[in-house]
């Protein structure tokens, strides 16, 4: 299964209670379709092949003999099929009879989970039928050998990372769900066969439960629920199918519906998040049996992963989610700055004020600050220092932003200072050089921090998480601050807070002046514009950020080879980039990243506000001198 995408269903067939024929012809023919689709296994409801509701009729010799042939017809009918099966069947041994799920895989029937946790309480009485889970047993079965029990894993051994184990409907419901212990031994891919009835608010909670658990579990979770056609003597059931994956809701079927539920669950993600969490035990427990299968080559070679990826992972795209996103994490920065205050008896800050994005951000959340403090916010000095590169437009909006928000402001040309100091140097003034540029940066950051000593305040900084990552930032200058509240805060997210505090604001100037930062290109403003524009355009010279913070995600939070991080960032942004495009800017994402990983080694404080950031205190611990050869060897490769 390429880059470790392996495609999952959920199956809900219309059951006919106590028809297994008709059952079992059901199910065949959603095994068929799961196969058409693509998928390594699928899960079916809870007794799917009698129907869970058959009540006293579970006593009946007929029926139980029924169902084993049926279940020999399913396998012998499927077994073409290079597909995992999981099928909600009784089973009678030694005087007890067990609800249970038959794990089969091309014909053979690898093991049978007994249900653990039987419900006897409300409208559920399964304790008159069924007996909890015995010890993991051989037994003879359907015509075949294979294990009966709790504890039953499943490995597949041609597919890295894959394991598949299995629970029983209430297993889930319990306090301690079997499905625990099946992952630290090694499920990555965990089934529940459910018949699980419908009442006003459950739907709700079943989802939470198996979305969070899923979480718990850092595996995926496969719940397929019974609906159409179980009886409706007393209950009703709506065949409620969810597939979620670390905690995340991947698919979902609507409520009274059939048919099958399918997503791409990814078991390398899952592999990364066991290895990088430390609270995380794997366990080697003897009490379970691993019954290992493989797939044919040819399944794995004709897979092709289908999965959609969001194109700015750092940013919800559900619009009222992003709203709350923004509200929380304005609050997050502001408040890690007033505790700063708080606790240094500050009632001064200094933010240099260029008129774009990140230092627009900045003064927003230290005007929070003040706010949320009860200080005047004539205590916030926004510094506007024009230099070379300097635009009207980004001047007049710094200006601009400054009055509205009622924080003090002052304007203080380098020009002539920076000057001086090419001179001191002997620096070429016409040659527009890395110095030519640094320099500028440096007289700013010595200028707000001889303005804050003289205010007894501190310089709050403005570089972003982007910036960081790519090493966009003059080293100690720009790069230093006091307290650096954008510094995990991603470019394509910066956008988007300062974007709800121009539709949150009070002011239509200030609304206005907003709006065009988030119009303005973004840019150093360092080499001199052309015909009044700025001639500087970041996104030009290092690649868009879209891409760099898609790569920065997948990189950072789930420890991705390049290759995938390609494959996936290609599928993301089809018809925008071409394929050469995005390996092109990966190729220097990686670069400038290993490269410039000194200027992270010594960051300022910052408060962390999501699971991606680069604090040498915090997440992200990197040698400065690392080589990023292996990196970039695969990426010529691609």
């Amino acid at each position: 299964m390429q880059d470790g995408f392996f495609r999952v269903a959920a199956a809900t067939p219309q059951v006919k209670v106590a028809d297994v024929q008709a059952n079992v012809t059901a199910i065949a023919a959603l095994i068929r379709q799961a196969a058409g689709a693509g998928c390594g296994a699928v899960c079916f409801p809870e007794l799917a092949v009698t129907g869970y509701t058959c009540g006293d009729l579970f006593r009946e010799r007929a029926l139980l003999s029924a169902s084993q042939q049926g279940l020999a017809q399913l396998m012998e009918q499927t077994k073409g099929l290079d597909i995992l099966c999981a099928v909600g069947v009784p089973v009678a041994h030694q005087g007890a009879l067990y609800n249970c799920g038959a794990v089969f895989h091309q014909g053979k029937l690898l093991g049978l989970i007994a249900k653990e946790n039987i419900p006897n309480y409300s409208e559920f009485y399964e304790l008159r039928h069924f007996s909890p889970a015995c010890r993991p047993q051989e037994i003879l079965f359907a015509g075949q050998r294979t294990w009966l029990g709790k504890g039953l894993l499943f490995p597949c051994e041609n597919v890295e990372g894959l394991c598949l184990a299995g629970e029983v409907c209430e297993d889930l419901w319990g306090a301690a769900p079997p499905s625990a212990k099946l992952a630290r031994n090694g499920a990555t891919v965990l089934f529940n066969l459910s018949c699980s009835d419908e009442v006003i608010g459950k739907a709700e909670y079943r989802r939470d439960l198996v979305k969070m658990w899923s979480g718990h579990l850092l595996g995926a979770y496969v719940y397929a629920d019974a609906g159409p056609g179980e009886s409706t003597t007393d209950m009703v059931f709506a065949g409620h199918d969810v597939i979620a994956e670390n905690g995340s809701v991947l698919a979902e079927s609507r409520l009274f519906s059939s048919g099958l539920t399918v997503a791409e669950v990814d078991l390398e993600r899952l592999m990364q998040e066991r290895l990088r969490t430390s609270t995380w035990s794997a366990q080697d427990s003897g009490d379970l049996v691993r019954i290992p299968f493989a797939y044919r080559q040819a399944t794995l070679d004709a897979f092709q992963p289908q999965r959609a990826f969001a194109r700015l992972p750092f940013v919800p795209e559900d619009k009222a989610w992003l709203s709350d996103r923004c509200r929380l994490i304005l609050t997050m920065q502001s408040q890690g700055l007033a505790t700063r205050l708080r606790h240094i008896h500050g009632q001064s800050v200094v933010v240099g004020l260029s008129g774009g994005l990140d230092s627009t951000l900045a003064l927003l959340v230290a005007v929070r600050a003040f706010d949320h403090l009860g200080l005047g916010r004539k205590g916030i000095l926004a510094v506007s220092m024009p230099c070379f590169g300097t635009t009207s437009r980004t001047k007049s909006n710094a200006q601009k932003i400054a009055e509205e928000l009622g924080v003090g402001f002052q304007e203080i040309p380098i020009e002539k200072a920076v000057r001086q100091h090419f001179a001191d140097i002997g620096q070429d003034a016409g040659s527009l050089d890395v110095t030519f540029e640094n320099a500028q940066a440096r007289e700013r950051t010595q200028v707000l921090m001889d303005l804050a000593n003289q205010r007894g305040g501190v310089v709050v900084g403005t570089g972003d998480l982007s910036e960081l990552a790519l090493g966009w930032a003059t080293y100690n200058g720009d790069h230093m601050s006091m307290y650096g509240v954008n510094a995990s805060i991603p470019k394509t997210l910066v956008r988007h807070l300062v974007r709800y505090e121009a539709e949150h604001c009070k002011g239509e100037r200030l609304c206005q002046a907003l709006l065009d930062v988030l119009d303005t290109p973004v840019s150093p403003e360092l080499l001199p514009p052309k015909d009044g524009e700025i001639a500087q355009k970041t996104e030009e010279l290092v690649g868009p950020y879209e891409l760099h913070d898609f790569f920065l995600y997948n990189m950072l939070r789930f420890g991705f080879r390049p290759g995938k991080i390609y494959r996936m960032a290609c599928r993301a942004f089809s018809g925008e980039y071409q394929p050469e495009t995005v390996k092109k800017w990966l190729s220097a994402f990686y670069r400038r990243f290993f490269a410039q990983q000194f200027k992270r080694s010594c960051l300022p404080d910052g408060p962390k506000v999501g699971s991606v950031t680069l604090s040498p205190r915090g997440d992200f611990r990197m040698p400065s001198d690392a080589c990023a050869t292996l990196w970039l060897e695969e990426i010529d490769r691609l």
